[in-house]
């Protein structure tokens, strides 16, 4: 079995090299032979890529060109996550659409009106009317973001247009606050309709994020039953093969779904508990192809 694992042109970090390695040592144990493509690679054209995706049985998508995942998919190649689900999770309005259509439990949430480059939001009514419903402290995150970096937290209306200002054209969701979640929520590992581990991760510096990026500390965690529901259902909901769910701890420990990644990245998971996720990842892959 051949398979490409898809990664980002442009990118060059250690720290991701070191999933790669992860995925590609998996794979050998699984014996399937897994080449690593940056998307650059590719062209990025369905009449290009009819031969060329003869060379391979599928590809583990990690990145989030979805462009390039709809016209690989165009030309039957199988893709783990497939461009449907990278593209729901990589825009936190679409995810709040999908869970809140599925039922399954997110904090209440207002996505912005569209803009365009260069025109500048001077009308904040709809902005206003959110924060009426939502309260304050609220959450503003961008809808495109990675490791809570583009994720703020807006005390007053002040705080609000600054924040919006900051942002610009680019879309962006306004949140309930889960002040009972404040700095902290789980981690749980999904791969093939499984919960496979979970990390219970803190800030450490009283941020309300609990991102180990950006300083937060993880451990291992055992899922409640009701935990567990509410991460299936969420991947579930956005037709994933492998995740990692972002669950806090709502009123009275209810689990709330914060976020849902279609390219988790599991080492900081590996070092909290022990679990190599890419040999789950790896062994769904083969089970799925037979």
């Amino acid at each position: 079995m051949k398979g490409w694992l898809i990664v980002n042109n442009f990118m060059k970090s250690a720290k991701f090299d070191e999933i790669y390695a992860y995925l590609k040592s998996a794979a050998e144990k699984e014996q399937i032979q897994l080449e690593i493509l940056k998307t650059g690679a590719l062209p990025h054209s369905v009449n290009a890529l009819k031969e060329r995706v003869q060379e391979a049985d599928f590809a583990l998508f990690w990145d989030k060109d979805v462009v390039l995942a709809r016209q690989l998919e165009a030309c039957g190649l199988r893709l783990f996550n497939s461009a449907a689900a990278i593209e729901k999770c990589d825009n936190t309005a679409f995810t709040a659409v999908e869970l809140e259509r599925a039922g399954v439990p997110v904090p209440e949430t207002y996505a912005a009106p569209l803009t365009f480059e260069g025109i500048r939001i001077d009308d904040f009514g709809f902005a206003e009317e959110a924060a009426e419903k939502l309260g304050f402290p609220l959450v503003i995150k961008e809808n495109a973001g990675s490791f809570g970096k583009q994720v703020y937290l807006a005390s007053d209306m002040d705080d609000v247009k600054s924040i919006i200002e900051k942002i610009g054209h680019k879309g962006f969701i306004l949140q309930r606050f889960i002040a009972e979640s404040s700095g902290r929520d789980v981690r749980v590992n999904v791969v093939g309709g499984k919960v496979i581990c979970a990390m219970l991760r803190e800030s450490t510096d009283g941020d309300f994020r609990s991102n180990v990026t950006l300083g937060g500390h993880g451990k291992a965690y055992t899922v409640n039953k009701e935990q567990e529901a509410a991460a299936l259902a969420a991947c579930d909901a956005m037709g994933l093969d492998f995740a990692g769910v972002d669950v806090l701890f709502g009123d009275g420990g209810k689990p709330v779904i914060c976020e849902v990644n279609s390219n988790p990245h599991f080492k900081s998971t590996i070092d909290a508990t022990g679990t190599d996720l890419s040999l789950y990842i790896m062994k769904h892959v083969k089970n799925v192809l037979g």
